[in-house]
């Protein structure tokens, strides 16, 4: 007979909260896309556009005018001649130039910082020129390839290098049969492929220049992105999609300054910029193709330290479980709650796949003692649905990995014996052991005439 166990059922949850729990995340994402896209992109303002103005005189008498007619969007830097304020822009130090000469009034701009920016100045100066009697010369000091023509390109470039290593944590979380280390791997290599892809895409297209080192730096981003999505899991534990999302999508996209230019999107943001990851990797790509590696180092330390994040809370994860293993003498196992993984029958001796251990085993035997290969077991959850389905190998043996932290029904059956049932209870960290006998079954006793 199978073991007994303890057969209180757990409380059915209640229609409310099934779906609240079905529900939280698209209503996280009609927020989310409420507050940070159509509040940062509806009504872009400039805000704290450096302008480098050739000379002193000119640049406070710009200023007064500039600032009586737009409050805050331009913050002008006087220099001493036209080829200072020129250098500036291509030094990062200003997003644009205006030479005030009064016979060539010229303004100094660079593409590659949006063209949003470049439209913004132009009706700005325009006016500004035409006190002099002359129209305004624009030039254009960082272009962007053919394939950009709206200096938008590189953000849904970016866009390639950014959402998928969010989503592969995902798809992995589901992968029980592969070790955490695997999983880390398997994180490096699909970032690496990424990086392949979308250089080799934006460059067929024209919208970046064809300069390899920039593979390098956008595997930083992927892995600034997986790594540290990876690493957050046990600590969201079942509210990681929004967390993650949040992070690397809901705010780093309005935050980046690709799709709209980081002075025209509201403060929060613009705070945002320097720090999070899509908005560094765009900073750097700029600096390395449009301002010969100018600006590059900051984008990418910044880039560095959430890579460090991610490897630490990686680290740190799998250090806990090892010391939570050595307290019960059994091997790390993954919490499936946290991994949010999918019931699959693995084998017995899980330990042969690195660090993965079943979440249920046992061994179905004879009467006698003698193992019953090929006994069907079959995995419920409380409310009598399936889970998963598996047989016993030659030895009796079966095992089931990627269980969710609940009571669990057991059905075990064979050609020749009774059906055996039991209830398992399924720990967070443990693997649960139930072991069956089955009876032969009684042969079948004609009643007599």
């Amino acid at each position: 007979m199978a073991e007994h166990v303890e057969t209180d059922t757990p409380d059915e949850p209640s229609k409310i909260c099934t779906l609240a729990e079905s529900l939280w995340f698209p209503l996280f994402f009609t927020f989310g896309f409420l507050l940070c896209y159509l509040l940062a992109f509806h009504s872009p303002t400039p805000h704290h556009i450096k302008v480098a103005v050739a000379d002193p005189a000119a640049a406070t008498r710009i200023e007064s005018a500039l600032g009586k007619a737009s409050p805050g969007a331009f913050d002008i830097q006087a220099v001493a001649t036209a080829d200072d304020a020129r250098q500036a822009v291509l030094d990062r130090d200003a997003t644009a130039a205006y030479s005030a000469d009064p016979r060539h009034p010229a303004l100094f701009v660079a593409k590659a910082d949006g063209y949003m920016l470049e439209s913004v100045l132009n009706q700005a100066f325009a006016p500004i020129a035409a006190q002099t009697g002359h129209a305004l010369t624009v030039t254009d000091l960082a272009p962007t390839e053919a394939g950009d023509t709206m200096g938008t390109g590189m953000f849904y470039l970016v866009l390639i290098w950014n959402i998928p290593s969010y989503i592969v944590v995902m798809m992995l979380l589901r992968a029980v049969t592969l070790s955490r280390r695997a999983k880390v791997a398997t994180l490096v290599g699909f970032g690496a492929l990424l990086s392949l892809i979308g250089y080799a895409g934006g460059v067929l297209m024209d919208v970046i220049p064809n300069d390899p080192r920039a593979i390098g730096v956008a595997f930083l981003l992927t892995q600034a992105v997986s790594l540290t999505s990876f690493g957050l899991v046990p600590l969201a534990k079942q509210w990681f999609p929004g967390v993650a999302m949040g992070l690397f999508v809901l705010l780093s996209m309005p935050s980046s300054g690709g799709a709209i230019p980081i002075q025209m999107v509201p403060g929060f943001f613009r705070a945002l910029h320097p720090v999070f990851p899509m908005g560094n990797l765009i900073e750097a790509l700029r600096g390395l193709f449009y301002f010969h590696g100018v600006g590059m180092l900051r984008p990418i330390l910044v880039l560095c330290a959430w890579i460090l994040l991610g490897v630490t809370l990686i680290a740190g994860y799998s250090l806990v479980l090892r010391r939570r293993a050595r307290a019960v003498e059994e091997p790390p196992v993954e919490d499936p709650s946290i991994e949010m993984p999918r019931p699959t029958a693995v084998p017995a001796h899980g330990r042969h796949f690195g660090e993965l251990v079943p979440a249920l085993s046992g061994v179905v035997r004879t009467g006698d003692g003698a193992p019953v290969p090929g006994a069907a077991v079959t995995v419920m959850d409380g409310r009598g649905q399936q889970l998963v389905r598996t047989t016993a190998d030659d030895a009796g043996e079966y095992a089931v990995a990627g269980l969710p932290e609940q009571f669990a029904d057991l059905v075990v059956s064979a050609p020749g014996f009774e059906a055996a049932a039991s209830r398992v209870l399924l720990r967070e960290g443990r693997t649960a052991h139930r072991d069956f006998t089955l009876r032969a079954r009684r042969p079948l006793v004609s009643a007599a005439r």
